[in-house]
């Protein structure tokens, strides 16, 4: 594996829980484990894991707005930003402002745009969030929604939960035609196999990787997963090697964990970053 002779800086533009193993609590130790400097700037503190069906989220829209004019003052300049949860569509106009900000050619892009899973949005997720995610995804340099998520930003759905190659082809356009680069669906299904499918921009070309289903929920894979990819494609590896690497790590820590009774924590990830397991 290549590896940076410089340290990159990420900036990651997600919510904070108080409680669980999810969002910015799960990308931050990975991302520094992986030797990433990483910047946070949070889109609402979150009393918990949103599986639990009672939380309280406090909006931090105006501090992520002082923040980042003050950031932008002080000359802070990032190699990515990634985001997750939004609150609301004046937080895109605050993340367009900070990748404005930045003026770089280079600068990496991720958006993972959380809204649900297993055909419905999360609890306290509207067709609003939807509206938000759509907009925010033209900004993606890399795109990582779900199929779900997929779905819901396309408003397309397949009749069936396991796609034909040329559904599998149509959703990935679909997608792209929100405005991203390249593009990562994960949970997907074609022709009855799991998978994750996705296009390289870079490339040019379109590409799937099977992969063997736990069947068991935990909230947080998905922001281990992008944590995962970021710093691997910041690190120089392809996106399919980055993709192909981050389904890895996700499925050993699910298994990993798959003795835990109290799920809606997310997984313990320390164990697995302290043996040096990413």
């Amino acid at each position: 594996m290549r590896r940076c002779t410089a340290v990159k800086k990420i900036c990651c533009v997600n919510d904070m829980p108080g409680v669980g193993k999810i969002a910015l609590s799960a990308m931050i130790p990975i991302l520094s484990a992986k030797g990433i400097d990483v910047t946070s700037l949070p889109t609402a503190l979150v009393s918990n894991t949103l599986d639990f069906g009672k939380f309280d989220i406090l909006d931090t829209t105006d501090y992520m707005d002082k923040t980042v004019d003050i950031w932008h003052d002080l000359g802070f300049r990032f190699d990515c930003i990634s985001t997750g949860f939004m609150v609301n569509p004046r937080q895109i106009d605050i993340v367009e402002k900070l990748i404005n900000n930045q003026k770089k050619e280079d600068l990496l892009v991720v958006v993972d745009p959380i809204m649900g899973d297993e055909g419905k949005l999360y609890n306290g997720m509207t067709d609003a969030n939807v509206e938000i995610m759509r907009r925010l995804s033209s900004y993606a340099d890399i795109l990582i929604p779900n199929f779900t998520e997929a779905c819901f930003l396309t408003n397309h759905f397949y009749e069936s939960a396991s796609l034909s190659e040329e559904q599998a082809e149509d959703l990935l356009d679909r997608v792209r035609a929100l405005g991203s680069g390249s593009v990562v669906i994960t949970s997907a299904s074609v022709n009855g196999v799991n998978c994750v499918i996705g296009y390289d921009h870079q490339k040019g070309e379109n590409f799937t990787i099977p992969f063997e289903l736990v069947d068991v929920r935990f909230p947080g894979t998905g922001d281990i997963f992008s944590a995962v990819l970021i710093s691997d494609v910041l690190s120089g590896e392809s996106l399919y090697d980055a993709t192909a690497h981050a389904m890895h790590v996700v499925r050993d820590i699910i298994q990993d964990n798959l003795d835990k009774t109290e799920k809606f924590f997310g997984v313990d990830i320390e164990r697995y970053i302290s043996e040096g397991k990413l």
